[in-house]
């Protein structure tokens, strides 16, 4: 894309669109790419904004797991355009951490061009103070990929009722035989899961600590590097204890 993008753009409408004109135009997009029957494992981190494409390539019967964590003061926008094709497998992990007055978005494009390929999306928003955080999640199965089975859940949590959640997930679906399902929510902590936790001696703070943790852990049960999904989640951690 080289014309700067307008709300018509239904992949920009919840954008910045004035940081997206100062970082524009983007960088080329990165190839994440696996090979007939080959395994990958990759995280992506954003702390410091900007506009980040992701094209990814999944030969046959390949793996890749994939997690992208967005914490950013500026604005910042991760898209990711991911091909599968015969019997690959791509479970994908977001997570994004906005507060202040940031803007951030996780946009994918999964692509099921050949049978028998599976999708497992899972991301999670955590949204403080006037936060925008912004999910558009379209899957596409073609018409001659029958045995699809994608799965995509989205699920924003606000902490204060001055953030702004947007989520949108999207099936275009050609083929007959598949099994696909897809989800959002949005919400506020649990009362009732935090009166028991505080009636078990946990103070406030501590208490919606521990279910935001559980929360955004969610997002990282794809993968199976335990050192680097403890580091994930150590860094949320730390996020959260400076909300409290």
């Amino acid at each position: 894309m080289t014309a700067l993008p307008t709300r018509k753009t239904e992949a920009w409408r919840y954008a910045d669109l004035r940081a997206v004109e100062a970082l524009w135009p983007p960088p080329p997009a990165r190839l994440i790419s696996v090979r007939e029957g080959g395994a990958h494992e990759e995280v992506v981190r954003v702390r410091d904004g900007g506009i980040h494409d992701f094209r990814v390539e999944l030969a046959a019967n390949s793996t890749l797991r994939l997690v992208i964590l967005v914490q950013s003061a500026g604005y910042a926008r991760v898209a990711v355009e991911a091909h599968l094709h015969e019997g690959a497998h791509l479970d994908l992990g977001g997570i994004l951490l906005g507060d202040g007055d940031a803007t951030q978005e996780i946009v994918t494009d999964v692509r099921h061009d050949k049978p028998g390929a599976s999708s497992n999306q899972r991301v999670r928003l955590v949204l403080d103070e006037r936060a925008t955080g912004t999910y558009l999640g379209r899957i596409a199965v073609a018409r001659d990929a029958q045995k699809s089975d994608a799965e995509q859940s989205a699920r924003a949590l606000v902490l204060k009722r001055t953030a702004t959640a947007n989520l949108k997930p999207e099936l275009e679906i050609f083929a007959d035989d598949v099994k696909c399902a897809h989800g959002c929510t949005v919400g506020e902590l649990d009362k009732a899961a935090r009166f028991y936790l505080q009636s078990r001696g946990l103070s406030r703070a501590e208490a919606d600590a521990l279910l935001t943790r559980a929360f955004v852990a969610d997002a990282l049960t794809g993968l199976e590097d335990s050192a680097a999904r403890e580091a994930l989640e150590a860094e949320t951690v730390a996020w959260l204890e400076q909300r409290s």
